[in-house]
Formats: structure tokens, C-alpha cells, sequence
């Protein structure tokens, strides 16, 4: 008997799920584009923000710039991939109203250690912020008196 493939190049899960939106163990058929990008959200319901960078080029300054693309996709329960993890994305037909896209795989799973490292820093960076907003700015003539009295 033939096995069900998706029509790409990529390993069946070893997880088995009982989600009808599955192209590896469901009835969803894929089709079009394929992307890869980071998890940024995870916090719905079998379904993950993912988001990446492209430059873009501004003709007016004759310079690049950097934007990002964010799309929804469909996270089965036998891939689920988390927050900080490289995926790739197949498009499919709308499964609801902003989601178009499905994960077929893993590509680089973020470790514990690394979720914790980025956790920490993004909330350095905004104590630090807060830090400067607080502080009041010194004016010329505070700073002009400092250094005499050093002197």
C-alpha cells in the first residue's frame, strides 16, 4: 500500500494527531508558496504567528531597508512548535479568516536555555528604558558646575 505524502520533501512526524487540518494525518491538501520564518506567538489555539525579515529597496535614497511579514499558520498537534522555533510554512486554503498557512516542520528548535536568555534580555532592555525615561535630562549649566567643583 502507497503512504500519503504531502508532496514535499519533508519527514512524516513521528507523533500521531487526530486534527482534520493536518496534511500529514488529516484531509488538508497543500498548495503555493513555502516559507520559513521564527515563531513569534504561540499563545492561540493550534495556531502560531510567524514572522520574518526581507529588505526592501527605497529609490529615493538609494539605500535598503529592513521589514517584516507576519502571518498566521496552523500548528498541529503533531508538530508543535513553540515560540523562538525556525519553521517552515506551506500555503493551503483559508482555514479561517487570517490563516492561510500550515507548519510541515521544524527546522531549529529553540532550547530552554536559549528561551530564557532572550526572555531576560528583552526584559532588561525595558527596565532600562523605564530606567531612562525617569531620570531627569541635566541641563548645561548642572553639568558645566560638576566639572569645576571636580576640578
Amino acid at each position: 500500500m502507497k503512504t500519503k505524502g504531502i508532496g514535499f520533501e519533508v519527514k512524516k512526524p513521528a507523533k500521531e494527531c487526530s486534527d482534520n487540518n493536518c496534511p500529514f494525518h488529516g484531509n488538508l491538501t497543500v498548495r503555493g508558496r513555502i516559507l520559513t520564518g521564527v515563531v513569534t506567538s504561540d499563545k492561540m489555539s493550534k495556531t502560531i504567528t510567524v514572522s520574518w525579515s526581507r529588505r526592501v529597496s527605497v529609490p529615493k535614497y538609494e539605500r535598503y531597508e529592513t521589514r517584516k511579514s507576519k502571518v498566521k499558520a496552523h500548528n498541529p498537534d503533531c508538530i508543535g512548535a513553540k515560540k523562538g522555533d525556525t519553521v517552515r510554512l506551506v500555503e493551503t486554503k483559508p482555514l479561517s479568516k487570517t490563516k492561510h498557512f500550515v507548519v510541515i516542520e521544524i527546522i531549529g528548535a529553540q532550547t530552554k536555555e536559549q528561551a530564557v536568555k532572550a526572555e531576560l534580555l528583552q526584559e532588561s532592555l525595558v527596565e532600562s528604558t523605564l530606567e531612562d525615561k525617569k531620570a531627569p535630562a541635566q541641563s548645561d549649566d548642572d553639568h558645566k558646575n560638576k566639572k569645576r567643583e571636580e576640578e
